[in-house]
């Protein structure tokens, strides 16, 4: 016989299931249609929970792009709003410019909807708290875009570390190297926008005000009032991902530094940047570079007292064998005291016997994901099998925070040229 603690957990699950009508597809829409949230929309699409809706955009031509796409159906609107209003969606992906992510994301939750939100979670530290507050009170779930937390390469990491795979982690860098146009953020323009196709007033939100100039719209990364910078882009991953492995909750101290070298296009953020973080136990050292002449590169290093650990497309673990021989420094000594300590030693410490090579034995494991495996797919699984199901992601929004909060401060110390101070527990700014 059920027992009544049994029948009101299945009635919770079976009412929350009902909010997402298990047996349908679970209703989205976009809310900013660039490159980015088209592409998260295929994703979401590609896992077969979803269903594509409602689009909203400031740009005209993007909202002509998502019925093309997705289908001449398809409600779609300047006002975000208007879409936060239908009550036949059930989430939204918000993939705006960062200036809008927490004002939407907010609404959104509010308006009783589930949240994709991408990366950075918010452009100011503080909104961030705002953000956690209303996925508490509302009991919506927020995962943010960043999806190394559900990569398979990733997870692997995480369980290598925890094993000791490398010893006792002391040191973490982390780079991102770039060197096209594209990947300098220089997207291409509508050659006829104009103030008819783009509702300028509402792009800039909180922005500050200024004549329309369509550029910042289209190139809105290049701009410190809209997104950013490098920080938000690509350290947040970096942050992503290394906190996922280590399971760290944030540095404890913040310096970056930088320039703009390169792409000197009217931007006011840098093209090469460089943060040094102190972590309970480890150090960090980030780099993404856009004017790297070798090209496109990627990756991590977990630097440990055993091994070496690099992150990549896969996983490698390499360990060279050291000896338990603490080394002598005696050539100082007397010869007959020389003799006798290296007698003694070399009785207590045999050498080892090299290589054919000469090299010391060393030990390599390498993982490697699938051919054609995808962790952005994998990330909107786990997100949308979560709306279903109504379980806790891991990229939730003080996961979110704690990752932009290091990245937002890496741009304050580059513009303010000090050293910044973090609490990770309480996502503030100290002093």
């Amino acid at each position: 016989m059920a027992t009544r603690r049994n029948f009101l957990a299945a009635t919770a699950t079976t009412a929350a299931l009902a909010q997402t009508r298990p047996n349908d597809k679970i209703r989205i829409a976009l809310i900013g249609a660039g490159g980015m949230g088209s592409g998260d929309v295929h994703a979401a699409l590609q896992t077969g929970l979803t269903e594509m809706v409602a689009a909203a955009d400031v740009y005209e031509g993007r909202l002509a792009r998502a019925k093309e796409e997705w289908g001449s159906h398809l409600f779609t609107t300047r006002d975000y709003r208007e879409v936060l209003a239908k009550k036949d969606i059930d989430a939204v992906i918000v993939a705006t410019p960062d200036h809008w992510h927490a004002q939407i994301a907010i609404d959104a939750m509010n308006a009783g909807k589930d949240v994709y939100v991408e990366k950075p979670m918010v452009q100011k530290v503080d909104d961030g708290h705002a953000v956690i507050a209303a996925a508490k009170k509302t009991n919506r779930i927020l995962q943010v875009g960043s999806q190394r937390v559900s990569s398979i390469v990733y997870d692997k990491a995480r369980q290598l570390l925890a094993a000791g795979a490398i010893g006792e982690l002391n040191l973490v860098e982390a780079w991102w190297d770039r060197n096209s146009a594209i990947g300098a953020w220089q997207y291409s323009m509508d050659p006829e926008a104009s103030p008819k196709t783009i509702d300028w007033d509402r792009f800039l939100g909180s922005a500050p005000k200024r004549p329309f100039e369509p550029i910042r719209l289209f190139r809105w990364r290049n701009y410190q009032d809209y997104g950013t910078g490098v920080a938000g882009d690509l350290f947040v991953h970096l942050f992503s991902g290394m906190h996922f492995i280590t399971g760290a909750q944030g540095p404890s101290r913040v310096f970056a530094t930088g320039g703009l070298r390169f792409w000197k296009d009217g931007r006011d953020v840098p093209d090469v940047m460089m943060g040094l973080y102190d972590y309970p136990g480890f150090n960090l050292a980030l780099r993404v570079n856009f004017v790297n002449g070798a090209g496109e590169t990627s990756g991590f290093r977990f630097v440990g007292s055993e091994g070496v650990m690099t992150v990549g497309g896969g996983v490698t673990v390499a360990k060279v064998t050291r000896e338990n021989a603490p080394g002598h420094t005696i050539g100082t000594f007397p010869r007959k005291v020389q003799d006798e300590i290296l007698k003694n030693y070399n009785a207590k410490y045999p050498p080892s016997v090299p290589t054919a090579d000469g090299m010391m034995p060393v030990g390599e494991d390498r993982f490697h994901a699938p051919r054609g495996y995808s962790d952005h797919l994998d990330h909107h699984r786990n997100f949308w099998n979560a709306v279903k199901t109504r379980t806790p992601v891991v990229e939730d929004a003080l996961f979110g925070l704690r990752a932009a909060g290091p990245a937002l401060l890496s741009n304050r110390s580059y513009f303010e040229k000090k050293t910044l101070f973090w609490d990770a527990t309480k996502c503030e700014v100290k002093g």
